[in-house]
């Protein structure tokens, strides 16, 4: 289906070993794999496909290490994880229906006030603080609207669930982030199912990167777990400007053809 050598695919290999560590602490692996498949020659619909095989298999990684130190209170985290399953095949099944030019304006600005607020907040610490909602209550919107999102569009699902988890559940950034892979895995494995099912997936570029990210997300999530907030906190801070940069600059953006048309 497509000519690309063994150069081309050894680097979008690299590339998604370095999505897989980024996607394991702070999200936003796509950032650097979906770009890439797009000059590799892949069409939008096939990168954005061919790239959910890699972000489950760095967000499943992560999670199976995150879970041998014990770290997810699996108990509750079933279902938050099955919430955001059903809600992102319901995204994905959505995609058509909804005006995508609300999400790219939102998006970013979403993003940038994360960026702030992780920057910022003093809550952000390796220890628990106060929920400020039920594990029953946040299960029934948190996973369900990011699920939902990630099925749509995707960009920054990962750090929206970490935001969640800290700031209505009161998780500690390690502990968050663990939580934020499990359910990060189940929207990306939801939605990688119905692309699977409409035959966007090209299965050979998609596999070769699940392996090299599935090594990234097992560097990435021991050394979450080694050095907690110190790591976690800038890379979220960055990783959400960068995201939130990557999306103004899209020349299809509305923000950036409001700016244009102004001046």
């Amino acid at each position: 289906m497509f000519d690309i050598g063994y150069d081309m695919i050894a680097a979008l290999a690299a590339i998604s070993f370095l999505a897989g560590f980024v996607d394991s602490i702070a999200g936003g692996g796509g950032l650097l794999t979906v770009p890439a498949l797009l000059l590799a020659g892949l069409d939008p619909a096939q990168a954005i496909a061919t790239n959910k095989v890699q972000g489950s298999v760095a967000a499943a990684s992560a999670t199976y290490t995150f879970g041998r130190k014990g770290v997810i209170e699996w108990e509750k985290a079933w279902g938050f994880t099955l919430v955001a399953f059903a809600s992102s095949i319901a995204g994905a099944l959505c995609v058509q229906f909804l005006p995508r030019a609300v999400l790219e304006v939102l998006i970013p600005v979403m993003l940038i006030a994360m960026a702030i607020y992780f920057a910022l907040s003093r809550k952000m610490k390796d220890e628990d603080a106060h929920a400020r909602m039920t594990a029953l209550a946040f299960g029934l919107t948190a996973p369900v609207a990011i699920g939902f999102y990630d099925g749509i569009f995707g960009p920054g699902a990962g750090s929206f669930y970490m935001l969640a988890f800290v700031t209505l559940l009161g998780y500690g950034v390690v502990k968050a982030t663990a939580h934020t892979k499990l359910v990060n895995f189940a929207s990306n494995f939801g939605s990688l199912l119905l692309y699977a099912a409409t035959g966007a997936v090209v299965w050979p570029l998609g596999i070769a990167m699940a392996v090299a990210s599935l090594l990234g997300a097992q560097v990435g999530a021991r050394l979450a777990m080694r050095l907690g907030s110190r790591l976690i906190r800038p890379l979220l801070v960055l990783v959400s400007s960068l995201m939130a940069l990557r999306l103004l600059l899209d020349p299809a953006n509305p923000w950036r053809q409001g700016l244009l048309a102004l001046f």
